[in-house]
């Protein structure tokens, strides 16, 4: 009877729209501000969308509709789902959300709160006639090394605090009231706030230059494997695959659904997000070129050094309300963030709850306060050397590792065959063996292994970002192993209701 009750009570989003914005919010994330701008620019332009697009019908939407289609076939988090398949498997699961949850949002969650405290500081352009200095110096007071710990910095550490707090928030009052509800107020002022500094900056003196630098195409580019494995690599991490967020979202789909369609939907939006905020990236910098008589190529920089150096500084150049461009931007920013890590907390938090039925309050509060005490590592002098490591050790170790070993048990031992069946039984646009079976089968894990074995080889050649190996081994590869070695340990705990037994239910 017990069982029965929770298995009828497994919450459901209560619009197809909450579903669609909540899964677009996980998707976009920081990375389709500020990485795919600089990506297509240092690939090619206009050029670097031809792979990029290849990627996302080859091995983006075949990935996406595996996901969706297994959430919603196991009706049940990502552990739950692969012990559905086979309890042998369940470790698999809980690598993904473990190493997500106790990794990536921990740092994730501290750049977040450096967005939220130069949102303020665009009050009054706090950061000065020399944003470089600022952010290095100043803000992060960064230390000598990723072993120098340093001091605590207070600035970040009180907006660490509020984005938990808003983490916790959101997702402790559940599926409809909280992620549905936030994400609904989120995705539209996202595009809302996007729109505005796309097109204010399309108006400024030197955006044409800036935006013929980031589309010009150069097919001669594409010649170059470099360029093919940025692509795919990009693809892979801004839909949010191999997080286990996607299959713990559909897990909450009713049971007719169209699986195929909106997985179309949800990766075309997302990739067509990251190209139209591209447009403002750009053209602030050709603005900001044109006004000091400088290259464009000057002055555009990758990732953080774009967000919190080259931005501030053409936002305090701009002729009129640059504080509130400042606001806008920033608030982009932290938008995109949230809606991104309360998705990870959610898959993890689903995780908990399939499994050891700990009623959901008790579970976000102590996982959110985790959250914040693990991220203070990142918030100390050495923070951005830690963030660094981790970051490369997960994304380019930890969650490709994790989506070729999906592949492999989805395409190989389970048999996208069922999948497939499941997922054509219940959507309109119908999917083809020749096109699904073997992208997931064959393509998707060949493309995912030549990504690893090249990062690997590069890593082997020269310690990644200049860090000495003790760093490396015990920062990065180490972390790996932890969360590799926890999610073993949970795996082995026996189940309140088996994984089939719930599907039988449900």
């Amino acid at each position: 009877m017990e069982q029965d009750a929770f298995i009828h009570h497994r919450p459901h989003w209560k619009t197809h729209i909450g579903f669609l914005l909540a899964a677009i919010g996980s998707a976009i994330g920081l990375g389709n501000i500020w990485r795919f701008p600089y990506l297509c620019y240092k690939n090619g332009g206009g050029a670097f969308l031809i792979p990029y697009f290849i990627a996302l019908f080859v091995v983006g939407m075949p990935l996406m509709i595996l996901e969706i289609g297994l959430g919603h076939k196991m009706r049940g988090s990502a552990p739950a789902s692969f012990a559905s398949i086979s309890k042998r498997w369940e470790w698999l699961g809980w690598w993904q959300v473990i190493f997500v949850m106790f990794g990536i949002v921990l740092y994730y969650s501290v750049v977040i709160s450096w967005c939220v405290n130069f949102f303020f500081l665009s009050f009054n352009s706090g950061w000065g006639q020399d944003p470089n200095s600022f952010f290095f110096q100043e803000f992060l007071m960064l230390s000598e090394s990723p072993f120098a710990i340093g001091d605590l910095r207070t600035p970040i550490i009180c907006s660490l605090l509020l984005v938990w707090f808003l983490n916790w928030l959101i997702v402790f009052s559940g599926v409809q009231k909280g992620l549905e509800r936030a994400n609904k107020i989120f995705m539209p002022l996202l595009l809302v706030l996007t729109a505005i500094i796309v097109f204010w900056s399309m108006g400024l003196s030197g955006a044409k230059q800036g935006l013929h630098i980031y589309l010009k195409p150069d097919f001669s580019r594409l010649k170059e494997i470099g360029v093919w494995m940025d692509a795919f690599g990009q693809i892979f991490f801004t839909l949010s695959l191999g997080f286990g967020i996607m299959i713990a979202y559909a897990s909450y789909l009713p049971k007719k659904s169209q699986i195929v369609k909106d997985s179309f939907k949800i990766s075309i939006a997302n990739c067509l997000f990251s190209l139209f905020a591209g447009l403002g990236v750009f053209s602030i910098l050709g603005y900001m070129a044109h006004t000091t008589s400088q290259d464009v190529r000057e002055i555009v920089s990758q990732s953080i050094g774009l967000a919190f150096v080259a931005y501030p500084k053409a936002i305090s150049m701009l002729p009129y309300f640059s504080h509130l461009f400042g606001l806008m931007f920033f608030g982009i920013l932290v938008i995109a963030g949230l809606s991104s890590a309360i998705s990870i907390l959610e898959a993890f938090t689903a995780a908990i709850i399939d499994k050891f039925h700990y009623p959901r309050k008790i579970v976000i509060s102590v996982l959110s306060l985790l959250g914040f005490l693990g991220g203070i590592v990142f918030a100390t002098q050495a923070g951005l050397y830690w963030l660094d490591i981790v970051d490369h050790f997960l994304t380019q170790y930890g969650l490709v590792l994790g989506a070729i070993f999906e592949c492999i048990v989805l395409g190989w031992f389970y048999k996208t065959k069922i999948l497939r069946q499941h997922i054509n039984h219940y959507s309109v646009w119908r999917l083809r063996r020749w096109w699904w079976d073997i992208s997931i089968r064959i393509i998707t894990p060949l493309v995912l292994v030549v990504l690893f074995i090249s990062s690997l080889v590069k890593e082997l050649s020269q310690p990644y970002g200049g860090y000495s190996w003790v760093a490396i081994i015990l920062i990065g590869r180490d972390w790996l192993i932890y969360t590799l070695f926890f999610a073993v340990i949970v795996a082995v705990h026996p189940w309140k209701v088996e994984p089939r037994e719930r599907i039988l239910l449900s």
